[in-house]
This record gives structure tokens, C-alpha cells and sequence, in this order.
């Protein structure tokens, strides 16, 4: 602006001069007349002054201007001074604009340079501040979540506020010679509450709570995680006694050396960083780490030993006391009604996290919303856990009536196998309407938590999931077998597979861990690790495996032959009414025949529009089963499969 401002006044002070521009002849003529009384001469331009005014285009002038048609010579110099003309001489010199045009290059150059730091950093004053933290510091204004807001993790949170009683009052522990923990790691499956209890840490704490992600530590710069962890500590000690939280802490805390290439990594240069800060030469006294992490396993283990995590607490997922917890602390800001029970809902939910129970409660008030309902009632709490446990309906697909007969035997076929074999989980719900890509679903739900299976359990799950296949070849013959079993073959594989290489459920393989574990890969380690099963060992597993398969098919078959009349009711019941809830399942296995179908107190919701752009929804997930890591309980379904076309 200034720039521009002084080029204005130089422009209007040239424009505001009187002088008047003229030939060189009409200068000679005045020169040889004595009517010039003072030149200047710049290079090849002369600017001067009159004795007596000349007329100009119609107007008196007093100066004048003009260009030489060459350099100055000695002769016009002579001729100025015949005539008594008062000669100046001045150098020329550069105009605002000349000076403009050229520093334009070297202004563009740092323009362009300061654009591209500010685009990198974000903007601001941060351009060349690579290396600060981006930590964030929880200010006491921010609305706090407290371990009121928590539930389902009550040994979480009894660890967790006996660290926040040390920051309030370390003498209490110091006095007997405790220290400060330097380190917290939260472990646990995804969704069960591991943020949310740093969340609540930080409402809870009367001190300074610094969060902070494992990925914003390293960026395209070398040097610059190691920098931000060194900083981040800095920050740290200066408000020290406080509470540093690292979510994700496996996007920067990986084991070292598992790269691949054998370079170096900046990954691992933070890493190393962030252990000396933890515990190096020089300790961060009052600086307490907490951290959060779904892979546990991939973590570095000079990371995870006491001195830097003393503590790892382990935030699973909720039991039915804990998923009764957590429904009512999400239940509080809805209007429920009062056929609302909380724990049936909790006892019919086993297996999911709090964040499936929270989207459970905000889908029943959607659902509540869609109707123009005043209060969220039970019905809606069962659509939203169906939706959730089984997927969304798809009642816009048109089935013919020989895929509906299809999808209904075989759904019975699975129906009777959990009715008549001893010891499974209780059948919760039967269906033919398509609920995301399967065409008919069979639930069973466990009456009570199960953190363990038995040998027999898993047997008679395997017989279960070839109810299906079993009841297409009893009822429709060999041929007539359809790809509906793809799933449930699948699924019996990996658990027949899983009882012979993990669990020891074999007596030809006997008591031995085959194999790699089932935790995820980690790339790069995997990679190194020597193959440790022999041919030999490969084809026993092979076929024990099928050994097992066979057997359990066998006796589905005979299940199926022995109860056909209780399959064909089954099947007819499925056609009639699409969906069989339990006690109708429980009614039709003790022979009794279904009461008349009640009429829905309301109408039901009118199915989503149909987009057959998109593609279909994923199958239920499989059966979980007790892996190295301990049990995953959930809810067994086995589904009706439509073929997949893009395969």
C-alpha cells in the first residue's frame, strides 16, 4: 500500500508540472530569438524556462520539454551559452515503476515460498514451526464428561481414580514411598469406552490434561515427531503435575525393525523420542502418560514395560450389569415409555460394545421420530437391535415364490438343529426378509453371558450351520442345493479349523498350537517369521478338519430325517409370516401349534426407497469364538446368502 501511495504522488506531481513539450526545431527557433532563459539537461532530454511566454496550443507557456534526436554535441552547448542561457545537468534516475518491475520477480519468488509453508502448517503465524506439538490443552471452561458419564468399565475407572486421587494428594502415596505412575495404557476392543474414560479423566482431574493423536506426530519432514514429542514433555513439565493422553498410540508406538527394506524410519526416531521422554537419563517427574490402543500386540515391547506404562487396564466389553449401565446413561435424554425395560434389552445384547448400544438407542429414536411418536417405546428398541444385530430390511427385494420356499427350508433346517441338539443357545429369531445381503437370517442368542466353549458347544454349532445345505438336500434332492450355505460353510471351516490348530480339540493333532496365532498381521514381522509346521502336520490338519465337518454334516442329516415333519411346519410357519420371533420358535418345537398372528398395534414403517446402485451390505459377522486374545461372545446368525454377481 505504501508502495502504491508513493507512485500516486510521483505520478501526480509529474502530471501537476506547466511545462509544455516541444519540437527541437521550435527550440532552436526560440534559442537563436534569446527567448530562453534556463535549460537542464538529463541524457537526452532537456526541460527549461522562457523569458517571455510562447503561445502553445491556444494557451500561454512559460516551460517547456523536449527530446534530442541524438547526444548532446559541444555545438549546442555553445549555441546555450552564446545566448546567455543558465545550463543545469542532472543523472537520470529510475522511476517507481522501472524499480517496481524489477523486484516483481523477487517479490512473486517469496510470495510463492511463504504461500507454501503456510499451506503445510496450516496457515498463521505457524510457518516455520514444524516441530511444536499439537497437543491440545483441555481448558476448564470445556463442558466435562465424568465417570458418572461411564459404565460397564468399573475396574477401568477404579484404577483410573486412584491415579487422579495421586495428582490431588501424592503425599498421601509418596509418604510410604509410592511414586507417580509414569505410564497408562488403555487396551480394548474398538467402541468399548476407551476415549471416553480420557474423556472423563479429564473432567475429573483438577490439573492440566494435554490430548494429542499418534498420527499427528509424524509428517513429511524428518526430524519433526521427535521434535513434537520432546515438546509436547516440554509443555508438560511446565504445568506439571498433568496428564498427557495419546490417543491411538500404535500409529507411532510400533515395534521397531519390522519395516520392511531395513531403511531407516521415522516412525522409529520419534519412537525413541518418546521412550527417552518416558524413561530416559533425565525423568519427567509429575507428567503422567495415558494412552489408548486396539492393538496391543503390534506395540514396541521397550514401550510397554514397567517404568514407562506401569499399568495397562484393560477396557472390554460390557457384561449384561454393564450394558444395563450404559444403555441408561443413554437412555437419560430420551423420553422413554413405560414398557420400556432396559435390562431385557441388556440381557438380549450380549457380545456388543457401548458404542453399539449407544447407536442402538439413537436408532429406536429415529424410528420414534419417523412415526411422529412423543415417546420412544420398547418396539422400537427391538427394530433398532434387529437392525443393528441383523441388518436393515429389505423389503423392496422381490423374491419369487421358489427362492422364498428356498430361503424358508432352509432357515428351518437351522431352526430344527437348534431346537433338537442339547446344549446350544436358545433360537431368538427367524426370518425370510432380506436384511442387508442375505436373503433369511437364524439368530440364536445366549441366555446368559459365555466367556468359554465347550467341545460339545462347538460340535453341535457345526451341525447347526449345515442345517441349511442339509434341509435343501432332504426337501429339494442333491440338485437342487443352491448357494445360500456359502457363508455357513465358511464359517464352519474356520471354527472346525480353529478346534484343531488352537483349542486342542483334536486327538490325531493332540494337545499343539498349529500355525501362526489368529491376531492380525502385522506386515513386516509375519514376513521374517520361518514357516514352523511341516508338510506332514499340514495334511493332518487338513484332515481332522474335514474329519469334523463331515461328522457334524452327518448329523444334521440325521437330525433334519428324524424331526422332517417339525421342518416342514417350520418352513410353512416361515412362509406365512415371514419372521418368527422366540417364544413362536419355542411354541412350534414343543409341538404346540401358533396362536393366531396379532395385528401390529401401529403401522409399521414404510421401507427406505430402493437404490439398486448400491452395493449390497456385507453378511453378518461369524460366530465369535475364544481366540489367543480370550473369548469374543456374540450372537450366533446364520444367513441365507444371495450369490454374489461380482464375483
Amino acid at each position: 500500500m505504501a508502495l502504491l501511495f508513493l507512485m500516486g504522488i510521483q505520478f501526480v506531481r509529474n502530471n501537476d508540472s506547466e511545462s509544455a513539450e516541444i519540437t527541437y526545431t521550435e527550440f532552436r527557433a526560440q534559442l537563436r530569438a534569446g527567448n530562453v532563459h534556463r535549460v537542464t539537461v538529463k541524457d537526452r532530454e532537456i526541460e527549461g524556462e522562457f523569458r517571455a511566454p510562447v503561445i502553445e496550443l491556444d494557451q500561454e507557456v512559460t516551460q517547456f520539454q523536449l527530446t534530442l534526436p541524438g547526444e548532446i554535441t559541444d555545438g549546442l552547448i555553445e549555441d546555450l551559452e552564446a545566448e546567455d542561457v543558465i545550463i543545469d545537468a542532472e543523472t537520470s534516475q529510475p522511476g517507481w515503476g522501472t524499480l517496481l518491475l524489477g523486484a516483481l520477480p523477487w517479490l512473486l519468488f517469496i510470495a510463492f515460498w511463504i504461500w507454501i509453508f503456510r499451506t503445510m502448517q496450516g496457515g498463521g503465524n505457524r510457518a516455520f514451526q514444524f516441530g511444536r506439538s499439537k497437543a491440545k490443552l483441555i481448558s476448564p471452561d470445556t463442558p466435562k464428561t465424568t465417570f458418572a458419564d461411564v459404565a460397564g468399565v468399573d475396574e477401568a475407572k477404579q484404577e483410573l481414580e486412584e491415579i487422579i486421587e495421586f495428582l490431588r494428594d501424592p503425599s498421601k502415596f509418596s509418604k510410604l514411598g509410592g511414586r507417580l505412575p509414569t505410564g497408562v495404557l488403555l487396551v480394548g476392543p474398538p467402541g468399548t469406552g476407551k476415549t471416553l474414560l480420557a474423556r472423563a479423566v479429564a473432567g475429573e482431574a483438577a490439573r492440566p490434561f494435554f490430548q494429542m493423536s499418534g498420527s499427528d506426530f509424524v509428517e513429511m519432514f524428518v526430524g519433526v515427531g521427535a521434535s513434537r514429542v520432546r515438546d509436547l514433555f516440554e509443555q508438560g513439565k511446565d504445568h506439571a503435575p498433568c496428564i498427557i493422553f495419546v490417543d491411538e498410540i500404535d500409529a507411532v508406538g510400533r515395534h521397531r525393525g519390522a519395516g520392511l527394506g531395513g531403511g531407516h524410519d521415522e516412525r522409529e526416531q520419534t519412537l525413541n523420542a518418546l521412550l527417552v521422554e518416558m524413561d530416559g537419563f533425565e525423568t519427567n517427574q509429575g507428567v503422567i502418560l495415558l494412552a489408548a490402543t486396539n492393538r496391543p500386540d503390534v506395540l514396541d515391547p521397550a514401550l510397554l514395560r514397567p517404568g514407562r506404562f506401569d499399568r495397562q487396564i484393560v477396557v472390554d466389553l460390557p457384561d449384561v450389569k454393564g450394558r444395563e449401565g450404559i444403555l441408561r446413561i443413554h437412555a437419560k435424554k430420551l423420553p422413554l415409555s413405560d414398557d420400556v425395560e432396559l435390562s431385557l434389552i441388556a440381557r438380549g445384547t450380549p457380545g456388543m460394545s457401548g458404542a453399539d448400544l449407544e447407536n442402538i438407542c439413537n436408532e429406536a429414536a429415529l424410528l420414534a421420530a419417523r412415526r411422529d411418536a412423543d415417546k420412544v417405546d420398547m418396539e422400537d428398541f427391538e427394530q433398532a437391535k434387529d437392525k443393528i444385530m441383523l441388518g436393515t430390511e429389505r423389503r423392496s427385494l422381490v423374491l419369487t415364490e421358489k427362492e422364498r420356499r428356498l430361503t424358508a427350508y432352509h432357515e428351518a433346517g437351522h431352526t430344527v438343529l437348534g431346537l433338537k441338539i442339547p446344549g446350544l443357545d436358545p433360537v431368538y429369531k427367524v426370518t425370510i426378509i432380506p436384511r442387508g445381503r442375505a436373503l433369511g437370517i437364524t439368530a440364536s442368542l445366549p441366555e446368559e453371558d459365555r466367556h468359554s466353549y465347550t467341545k460339545e458347544w462347538m460340535e453341535g454349532q457345526l451341525a447347526m450351520l449345515f442345517g441349511g445345505r442339509v434341509a435343501e438336500e432332504v426337501t429339494f434332492g442333491p440338485k437342487d442345493i443352491t448357494t445360500g450355505a456359502g457363508n455357513d460353510i465358511e464359517r464352519a471351516t474356520a471354527m472346525a479349523r480353529k478346534m484343531v490348530m488352537t483349542f486342542g480339540m483334536s486327538d490325531v493333532v493332540g494337545l499343539v498350537s498349529v500355525g501362526d496365532s489368529e491376531q492380525e498381521v502385522f506386515l513386516g514381522r509375519e514376513l521374517g517369521q520361518r514357516r514352523v509346521v511341516s508338510e506332514h502336520t499340514a495334511k493332518l490338519v487338513d484332515e481332522e478338519v474335514k474329519r469334523l465337518l463331515d461328522t457334524a454334516h452327518e448329523r444334521a442329516r440325521e437330525v433334519v430325517k428324524e424331526h422332517n415333519d417339525l421342518l416342514e411346519i417350520v418352513a410353512q410357519a416361515l412362509l406365512e409370516r415371514e419372521t418368527l420371533g422366540r417364544e413362536e420358535i419355542a411354541a412350534l418345537g414343543r409341538g404346540e401349534p401358533l396362536p393366531p398372528q396379532p395385528v401390529p398395534a401401529r403401522e409399521k414403517l414404510a421401507p427406505a426407497p430402493s437404490d439398486s446402485s448400491k452395493q449390497p451390505e456385507k453378511a453378518p459377522p461369524p460366530l465369535g469364538l475364544p481366540g489367543a486374545d480370550g473369548p469374543l461372545p456374540g450372537p450366533a446368525t446364520s444367513v441365507y446368502e444371495a450369490p454374489d454377481h461380482n464375483s
